[in-house]
């Protein structure tokens, strides 16, 4: 039988998977990408549980707007459209405010907000979110953020002078003081943000996207994170199963070879080089050894590289142990997709939610900061099933089909996903399924305080209804454990180059020519193209790749100081 050999094998073809195949193969490698589902993507995808209703059960907006790899890898060659919507936010509380926040594409909306509500000064805040902090800054922000690599452990920099601050000394100088780099968000927000709806949104926000806005020293993070959404203010047309597919397009139009169904059961280890994979017996593809000449690329998690496909004998039992000890404490996702005929109509300002500014996520309801700590309290201290009144359940709900009509037919409309943060089953005290043993009531009392936020949202309104709990995301995709997309626990411990642990923090490991390429490491979940982008640097550096000049490395990059860095 013909001996299968590439330059590059890389296990899983999820988001970051395919996408490293996608910048490998751009350069001239020959590539590999084994997945064990049917279908890559990953946590790129799209149902339909009802033909023509396109739910998300996993991502849902596009985080990645300022990715270098949309100009890299040049996506819209390969079918990749975005959809830009005229609000992106909204919250609803309990007593009747019905505040419509806009977005990057129509700031008036979320200005005539501020004014109702702040009674501060809207000029003020013109100038902070959209001058100081407007496209080219964000941007700016974001990059030095998510898309640069982690610095080396051998540089000794100061807090105050890491990328992330540099830039924001430059772009808000007269906001700067050193106390900021000690700051969690939850500080910033107190401090600086007057309406309370819209501190419990900004909190929420950073909490769903990434490094939790409580913790002291994370202020840019959590910071990021909340912008990252709001820097793209929309999502591909057609889902998110449709950026998964101009990925990988891309990948196999510079000719990367995809095999799906092809479960790995080991990475092949010799002389404490990584030389290739075996594939399960169960995997349909007949040769079951495939070789690699100058990388394996792991883009399966952390545990499940080192736990699961690594021969213990190639490994020290202290690192062993530390694997075993990565957290993946977190939240993880309680999700409902609602079919109906009418949006909701929240209570309220009437004319807050107009239909050409409907925003696409409201967080309701938004009461004040006691809903968000309640929550956080449930997910992590508590670890059970929420208590069922309104300050346990306040939700995301998401309703992309206002701005893209592909995602349902005429005449309905789709809450696609409705967001409830929750335990992952791992640490769930009442056992594994312990929300699934409650997801009946669960999905009973969010819909009847959806129904008391907004009174349209009734039995005769609403078709159907589809859930997803932790536990089903992590049935139906092994990358998502537990259903949690962070990968790690969201802590200034497990965070840049301490990600997932210090020795594996810029995605090297201690088998020679063994890299990492997934969530469990910096800078995280959500389908950013940023742990390839990031990965490629130091693939740079090991002289695996050269890219022609359609390339470009972050401007804050730092290689390790005794790498052979190619010209």
């Amino acid at each position: 039988m013909h001996e299968e050999r590439f330059d590059v094998v890389v296990i899983g073809g999820g988001h970051n998977g395919t996408t490293i195949a996608a910048y490998l193969a751009k350069s001239g490698l020959s590539v590999c990408v084994l997945e064990e589902r049917p279908e890559c993507g990953g946590g790129q995808e799209n149902a339909e549980p009802k033909p023509g209703f396109r739910i998300d059960p996993h991502a849902t907006y596009l985080y990645g707007g300022a990715a270098p790899g949309f100009e890299q890898l040049e996506l819209w060659k390969y079918g990749f459209r975005m959809v830009h919507y005229q609000s992106m936010a909204g919250v609803v509380t309990q007593d009747g405010v019905a505040a419509n926040l806009g977005g990057r594409w129509n700031r008036d909306v979320g200005l005539e907000s501020l004014r109702t509500y702040t009674g501060g000064d809207p000029q003020a805040a013109e100038s902070l979110f959209f001058d100081n902090l407007g496209n080219e800054g964000q941007k700016a922000l974001l990059r030095s953020l998510f898309w640069t690599p982690p610095i080396p452990s051998e540089y000794d920099i100061e807090p105050k002078d890491l990328p992330w601050w540099k830039v924001f000394r430059e772009l808000i100088p007269d906001l700067w003081t050193d106390r900021l780099v000690d700051m969690s968000f939850m500080d910033f927000l107190d401090e600086f943000i007057p309406f309370e709806p819209l501190r419990c949104f900004e909190a929420f926000a950073a909490w769903y996207c990434g490094a939790h806005p409580a913790w002291d020293g994370m202020l840019l993070p959590s910071l990021g994170g909340a912008l990252l959404v709001g820097y793209s203010s929309g999502s591909p047309r057609g889902g998110m199963h449709t950026y998964a597919h101009a990925i990988i397009r891309c990948a196999m139009a510079n000719g990367a070879r995809i095999i799906t169904n092809a479960s790995v059961g080991e990475i092949i280890v010799k002389n404490g080089r990584a030389v290739g994979v075996k594939l399960d017996d169960q995997a349909s593809f007949p040769e079951k050894t495939i070789w690699a000449d100058k990388a394996v690329i792991s883009a399966v998690d952390v545990k499940q590289t080192f736990l699961k496909l690594m021969p213990k004998s190639h490994m020290d039992p202290s690192f062993v142990q530390n694997i075993k000890d990565v957290s993946l404490k977190g939240g993880s996702l309680f999700v409902l997709s609602v079919i109906c005929r009418e949006l909701p109509k929240y209570h309220g300002r009437q004319d807050a939610f107009p239909d050409e500014v409907y925003p696409s996520c409201v967080a309701a309801p938004a009461d004040n900061m006691e809903f968000f700590y309640t929550q956080t309290r449930d997910a992590y201290s508590y670890k059970k099933a929420p208590e069922l009144t309104p300050q346990h359940l306040t939700m995301m709900v998401c309703t992309h089909d206002v701005y893209d009509n592909t995602r349902c037919p005429d005449g309905y409309h789709i809450l696609s996903p409705i967001y409830l943060e929750v335990p992952p089953p791992q640490y769930d005290v009442t056992g594994p399924e312990g929300i699934n043993r409650h997801k009946e009531e669960i999905t009973k009392a969010a819909l009847n305080l959806l129904k008391d936020l907004a009174p349209n949202m009734d039995g005769a309104n609403i078709v159907d209804v589809f859930l997803n709990t932790p536990y089903d995301s992590e049935f139906r995709n092994a990358g998502m454990s537990g259903g949690n997309w962070y990968g790690a626990r969201q802590s200034d411990d497990q965070w840049f180059d301490m990600r997932p642990i210090a020795e594996l923090g810029r995605y090297k490991t201690p088998i020679d020519s063994l890299y990492l390429c997934n969530h469990t490491s910096h800078p995280g979940g959500l389908c950013l193209m940023a742990v390839p982008y990031n990965l490629m640097h130091v693939l740079i550096e090991d002289q695996v790749v050269e890219p022609k000049n359609w390339w470009y490395p972050s401007p804050w990059y730092m290689p390790s100081q005794d790498a052979a860095v190619q010209a």
